[in-house]
């Protein structure tokens, strides 16, 4: 190599390397392998649906997202530009959806005492609906299912009531009947056990799964949401427990005890559940769809911030798992 070729290489070699100094994201931009649906829930990163889409797809370098609000409102409440905008966006990034984060039942049960008392929890950006909404929102979700090419949608089954007792075959018939709409849709309706509403841990999943016998109505798993409801042992002990063949969905977050015994959210590597051995378990079981990343922590100051720490632990676990 003469002295003029080599000093043309060493500064086209320096230019390189200030290049990735100044721009580390292209080093990350490869999409990350996993037996998983591998995705974060958009609005846990920011209302603003570009950035979010920018810091999956480009950041953490993954292909799924899963849709619940944007641009101060919920997926339901969008606009048909907002969501023409949306599918652009998604297109821009190659981002596919895991499934619409509908707030489906996330109302009173009509008729029964009103016994919840407002944590301040609900991140979904969506206005309280009544009973009589219900059947316009599934409606909703189902037909946006569709639009974003996804057969998901998530629902819940009422806000939780002291003694459900009187009300559980109605509920159970409701979702029933949501689960066979969903059915003859082509869409699979997810059932997530979130800890203010009535099915809430992994016992209480088992039991709901076990009364509503239809292939179109799955779980959610969210092991965070069933020890946030006081469910310590919900993995390994409740998960022993759930027939794995229903379970369509999943969602990462922890929680842990803080110095005054009170339960709280955490990043997902720090609390009560072994996430590597929860993914290990999921991978066993032959579990191919979402592990969705919901931090609804916030020790990191902001949203975008404390997901950024919960998904540097997540992707840790997964590869302590062997499924990344």
């Amino acid at each position: 190599m003469n002295h003029t070729s080599r000093r043309s290489f060493l500064q086209a070699a320096g230019l390189a390397a200030t290049s990735f100094a100044i721009h580390p994201i292209l080093s990350r931009a490869l999409p990350l392998q996993s037996p998983f649906k591998v995705a974060v829930i958009n609005d846990e990163i920011s209302q603003d649906f570009d950035h979010a889409c920018s810091v999956v797809a480009r950041d953490f370098g993954l292909s799924w997202i899963e849709l619940r609000g944007m641009w101060g409102k919920n997926l339901i409440d969008l606009d048909s530009a907002q969501l023409a905008e949306s599918e652009k966006i998604l297109a821009k990034y190659n981002l596919q959806v895991t499934d619409i984060a509908s707030p489906l039942f996330k109302a009173d049960w009509p008729g029964a005492p009103k016994t919840r008392a407002d944590t301040g929890n609900d991140m979904h950006g969506a206005a309280e609906a009544t009973f009589k909404q219900q059947d316009s929102i599934l409606e909703r979700s189902i037909a946006l299912a569709k639009r974003f090419k996804t057969n998901k949608v998530r629902c819940f089954d009422f806000w939780r009531l002291d003694n459900v007792a009187p009300y559980r075959a109605a509920i159970d018939d409701k979702l029933r009947a949501a689960a066979e709409t969903c059915g003859k849709n082509g869409t699979v309706l997810v059932l997530e056990n979130e800890f203010e509403c009535n099915t809430a841990t992994g016992r209480e999943s088992v039991r709901t799964l076990n009364a509503i016998q239809t292939p179109h109505l799955a779980l959610n798993w969210d092991p965070g949401n069933a020890v946030m409801r006081g469910e310590f042992d919900a993995f390994p002990t409740a998960w022993d427990m759930l027939p794995k063949h229903r379970i369509h969905h999943c969602h990462c977050k922890n929680a842990v005890k803080n110095a005054a015994g009170k339960v709280e959210w955490a990043p997902v590597d720090k609390g009560y559940i072994d996430w590597a051995a929860q993914f290990r378990a999921l991978k066993q079981a032959g579990y191919r769809n979402a592990v969705s990343l919901e931090t609804h922590w916030r020790g990191g100051g902001t949203p975008e911030a404390s997901t950024r720490i919960s998904w540097a632990g997540m992707k840790q676990r997964l590869q302590e798992a062997g499924c990344l």
